[in-house]
């Protein structure tokens, strides 16, 4: 598996964060001006989006900062799950301060009585800008998950599914719900002044409402397999399997547990059936040599527990069929 280069982990997710952080804290406060000028219920919606977002990068920093304290006695693994759980917290900031305003925007003024719009050419001067800023913040985020998607040769959509960085994912679909969200506004506040028909404006509002939903909710999911315990990437599960099967004092590997414990670090239990003609101090300086070689091969190993076994187990065997099903021990 290629190794991440240093520039994939906290420095770059750190800026892809203070850039969405700046550009969404300056058209938070252009939206609501608009929003008030123009009466649209579109436009409160999309300000109210910004402020979520705003409120996201917020947690995102948090995250990126508390994440990266060293291990200590009472979390001898460390804090990189700190990373998930401000995440998580960011893709409820997205529904509660967003979606929730939108979906009331939306109903208030397609149920309510209508209203008229005024200067509405405020509201497309502020969405172009809006969209122009936005676009900067995104491509900056786009341009971060290409290079990792190129270390790790894969396919874009295929490094954002396995991927355990969440900050620069949450960061990519933001901005990504931010542009469409803009198109939305735009269109709302088009057709309304097409129209004079205020249902155009609330129907824009609802959508929006609908579209942080659905990012808040795919975020979230992310997140919270990544705090539950997701296995490692499985092209470092694989390769890892390999190269424990392949040492010359391992007779078979019986189990291979990995868990994520934060971005690029990853916990290792193996279950290995070494020799059995292995004296005990031969067996020592074998576990020694493997734990050294994994960690040279996958630097994101970060602790490595090694266990010999017998595969015969009738136990041992039980639990891990239990767990995968049908393998050969």
């Amino acid at each position: 598996m290629p190794e991440r280069s240093e520039k994939s982990g906290g420095g770059e997710s750190t800026l892809t964060v203070l850039l969405a952080l700046a550009v969404n804290l300056a058209i938070a406060v252009m939206k609501a001006v608009a929003g008030v000028i123009t009466g649209s219920a579109a436009m409160m919606s999309e300000a109210a989006h910004s402020v979520a977002d705003t409120f996201t990068e917020g947690l995102l920093l948090t995250a990126l900062r508390r994440s990266g304290r060293a291990a200590d006695r009472e979390h001898p693994f460390g804090y990189g799950k700190e990373r998930y759980f401000w995440s998580l917290l960011a893709a409820v900031s997205i529904f509660v301060s967003g979606a929730v305003f939108a979906f009331y925007e939306g109903f208030r003024t397609v149920f309510g009585a209508p209203e008229e719009q005024t200067s509405p050419v405020v509201g497309y001067v502020v969405l172009a800008i809006a969209f122009a800023l936005e676009s900067v913040s995104w491509a900056q985020a786009v341009r971060q998950v290409r290079r990792g998607a190129r270390e790790e040769e894969r396919s874009f959509l295929e490094f954002l599914r396995v991927s355990d960085d969440p900050t620069v994912k949450t960061v990519l679909l933001e901005d990504s719900a931010a542009l469409v969200g803009l198109l939305l506004a735009f269109g709302g506040i088009g057709l309304h002044h097409l129209t004079g028909s205020s249902l155009w404006d609330g129907v824009a509002s609802l959508l929006i409402g609908v579209l942080l939903a659905v990012v808040a909710f795919t975020l979230a999911s992310t997140n919270r397999g990544l705090l539950i315990g997701r296995q490692a990437d499985p092209h470092l599960v694989r390769a890892v399997w390999a190269e424990l099967r392949d040492a010359p004092e391992v007779e078979q590997v019986v189990d291979l547990l990995t868990m994520a414990v934060g971005t690029d670090r990853v916990l290792l239990c193996a279950r290995l059936d070494f020799d059995d003609a292995l004296e005990v101090a031969e067996l020592e300086r074998a576990c020694v040599r493997i734990d050294d070689e994994l960690r040279q091969a996958h630097p994101e190993l970060d602790e490595v527990f090694l266990e010999p076994v017998p595969r015969t187990d009738q136990a041992l065997r039980a639990r891990v069929l239990a767990r995968y099903g049908d393998v050969r021990l």
